[in-house]
């Protein structure tokens, strides 16, 4: 049993985030956000796959002007993307905006802050402060200190700008492509405030290395405690990353939406295309919004054993295959009949639960 940071309750919208409120899972469009169509397509997309906080990106004015449309058709809060430009900011949190992506430190004298300020805070408006490690203030990339601490310094120093101003709704990220610079400006700021933090590796990559990279970046820490809300970033489809946000979750029981798949891997004694069918069980049921545990094993000899911890599972031969559960069979079928009869088999169970 992981034990989490206290931190600080904030709301986006209808999702709480810190405390011991569930760890969030958000994604951001990849969309033109001017183009309502699209990206209202996309924001579906993403809160169908389970996505709970969706971020656009906000460049200008007919982008901050799209926002009040957008908010209204979105199955989930919104959050705006927003750099340099406070006026941008003011535009969004009139047009419905459930929170704001921004650095109060880039947005020019501090009459502009107070007013981004001023509204955020009548309206409960929470602003995440975003820290990059490759866009550090220049007085602070000359420090003669580690990486991490040079992000959190920076961090601290929005922070204080808010506070300032009596200003509390706030939220911390503080991302770099490096994992284990991540990992230390985190354990850092973590000790430092109570604020919840947003989790993630920036630039982590495709898919295959940027799943790796945030696995071990994400999962460290949130195996600590640390992290309140993420976003696995992915050179891909957004949807991935809720898929691996939700996956990295599982592992680490801190949340149990959706199915979790094993499979076994191959090996001299598979008779069957082992790698075929385990993604053909994964695209069947990834929609099925049960915490079940679904294995897809290459041998009919120790298949149903070794996945005796599965709720359902299959377990492949030559041209056929076993269907069991928890460990016990329940029916053998042709290698073309397996996946219907798994799915027969889950339905009737869960009708019955």
């Amino acid at each position: 049993m992981i034990n989490r940071r206290k931190s600080k309750e904030i709301a986006i919208g209808n999702v709480k985030i810190g405390n011991n409120n569930p760890i969030s899972v958000q994604s951001m469009c990849n969309t033109d956000t001017r183009d309502i169509e699209q990206t209202s397509r996309q924001i579906k997309e993403l809160a169908d796959a389970g996505c709970e906080l969706v971020r656009l990106a906000v460049l200008n004015n007919d982008a901050a002007d799209a926002i009040k449309s957008l908010v209204k058709i979105s199955p989930v809060p919104l959050i705006a993307d927003i750099h340099f430009d406070y006026k941008l900011a003011i535009k969004c949190i009139n047009n419905g905006i459930s929170a704001l992506r921004l650095n109060p430190g880039n947005i020019g004298k501090r009459e502009n802050v107070e007013a981004v300020v001023k509204l955020a805070k009548q309206q409960k408006i929470p602003i995440r402060i975003g820290v990059n490690a490759g866009s550090l203030e220049k007085d602070l990339k000359n420090l003669d200190i580690p990486l991490a601490e040079k992000m959190v310094k920076s961090a601290l120093s929005h922070v204080k700008i808010l506070e300032d101003l009596d200003f509390d709704l706030i939220k911390i990220s503080l991302k770099s492509s490096d994992v284990l610079t991540t990992i230390q400006a985190y354990e850092l700021m973590a000790d430092a405030v109570d604020y919840p933090l947003h989790l993630g590796i920036t630039e982590a990559g495709t898919l295959k290395s940027g799943l790796i990279k945030s696995s071990v970046g994400i999962g460290t820490l949130l195996a600590k405690g640390i992290g309140d809300t993420i976003r696995v970033s992915l050179t891909e489809n957004p949807i991935e990353e809720v898929f691996a946000g939700f996956e990295i979750l599982k592992c680490l029981k801190l949340r149990t939406k959706g199915v979790n798949f094993v499979s076994c891997p191959t090996c001299g004694r598979t008779q069957i295309d082992l790698i075929n069918l385990a993604k053909k069980v994964e695209e069947r049921f990834k929609n099925l919004d049960y915490p079940i545990t679904i294995a897809t094993m290459g041998c009919v000899v120790n298949g149903p054993g070794e996945a005796s911890h599965a709720d359902f599972g299959i377990a492949g031969g030559i041209k056929e295959g076993l269907v069991f559960k928890k460990g016990e069979i329940v029916a053998k079928v042709p290698e073309s009949e397996l996946l219907n009869k798994l799915e027969e088999v889950i339905k009737s169970s869960l009708n019955n639960m």
